[in-house]
């Protein structure tokens, strides 16, 4: 396997070319230090828009061709969360560096065969968890955890209201499966049932394809929760939510709240719902000595004396489009890491741990049940 050397350019390969993977992959483009090979979809349609950006880049359907391609350096993994395991796990085998799109993980299991894999084969890998390369997430970890001006911290809170990409409908194209759509692989570990619009184009409204708002949005706040507290050991979970308003089908719940409790320590929670009536996401740390707010566009330090006190707040600046420039910020630190073989901001472990994390709210929605967790064995414990 050649190391790149650190002005050689990487050849990247991507698989999964939705709107989500082909926003990354242009991503990848603009830092200009990077040529799409290839690219891969199991439905022709997606793959001829990913071409507009990658005119040159071969085409694939399964994969695992795509990975046969010995001159690829790198692959973006921008799939559904079912397809995420198998396909990490062929591109690391396969002597490929990975950046992949959080959720690491469709099930809790798959976590460690992943990290394995990137550990045996020596490969880095990033997971799309944007915010650990987001400057002001870093700024404000060392200016109110890292000081200890906080104070001791009890409780991490996470909400993420009003998220309207969960309410998407099929477009009249899909309605029926068109002729260039693979659905059976699209199904893949999945089992069969015949083709539903919803179920490809809104996966993550269904635990077979994704983990509802859980897995997509509280990965990204918990994993904050982690980056900033420097702790990624929940020892118990529980949640409680329903589909009380969009009985269209779905299996993930509109509403859900988890809480989460660390080592006796401290808890964090998360609260959802797709109701249109409050909208907005963020985190807020509580400490003894004050509290720290914050989202992709600011944070603000509230310090608990004196009590009337106003503020201190940082606002990214406006020429910055918050989304872009977290994933750019992300995307490049990959990049730096496939040339100097250093650990990613988003490496596969933090990946796997925060997205465990959050599994632990979903196993205990779907079982109705309290679970108490062993960090360190990476196991539920019996009842």
């Amino acid at each position: 396997m050649r190391i790149l050397g650190a002005n050689e350019r990487v050849n990247l390969g991507v698989i999964g070319t939705g709107e989500r993977g082909r926003h990354v992959m242009g991503r990848f483009l603009a830092t200009n230090r990077v040529d799409v090979g290839a690219v891969c979809d199991i439905y022709a349609n997606q793959i001829d828009l990913a071409k507009q950006a990658a005119a040159s880049a071969k085409t694939f359907t399964d994969h695992r061709k795509l990975l046969e391609m010995k001159e690829l350096n790198a692959v973006l993994i921008a799939t559904p969360d079912h397809w995420h395991a198998r396909t990490a796990i062929d591109a690391l085998s396969a002597g490929k560096d990975v950046y992949v799109e959080k959720p690491l993980t469709l099930t809790i299991e798959e976590g460690p065969r992943i990290v394995k894999a990137a550990r045996v084969n020596n490969r880095v890998c990033q997971v799309g968890m944007q915010q650990r390369s987001g400057r002001h997430y870093i700024q404000a970890k060392k200016l109110y955890i890292d000081s200890g001006r906080i104070g001791k911290v009890t409780l991490a809170r996470t909400w993420w209201h009003g998220n309207t990409y969960h309410l998407r409908r099929a477009p009249a194209s899909l309605q029926s499966l068109p002729s260039n759509l693979d659905w059976a692989r699209y199904l893949g570990p999945v089992k069969w049932r015949d083709y539903d619009p919803q179920q490809y184009y809104n996966f993550r409204a269904y635990l077979d394809f994704g983990g509802g708002q859980v897995t997509d949005l509280f990965t990204h706040w918990v994993d904050v929760v982690h980056m900033l507290l420097g702790r990624d050991n929940p020892t118990s979970g529980v949640a409680a939510g329903g589909i009380y308003n969009y009985k269209d089908g779905r299996t993930a719940p509109d509403t859900i709240n988890v809480l989460l409790e660390y080592g006796g320590d401290f808890t964090c929670t998360f609260e959802a719902t797709l109701a249109p009536g409050i909208r907005g996401a963020a985190v807020e740390i509580c400490g003894t000595q004050g509290r720290l707010w914050i989202d992709r566009s600011k944070y603000e330090f509230y310090p608990s004396e004196p009590r009337n006190a106003s503020p201190e707040t940082y606002v990214v600046p406006a020429e910055e489009n918050r989304a872009d420039q977290l994933t750019l910020d992300h995307v490049q630190n990959f990049l730096d890491c496939v040339a100097s073989r250093a650990r990613p901001n988003g490496d596969v472990y933090i990946g796997h741990r925060s997205a465990a994390a959050s599994h632990l709210g979903n196993i205990s929605y779907v079982q109705k049940r309290r679970l108490n967790y062993n960090p360190d064995r990476e196991e539920i414990l019996p009842l």
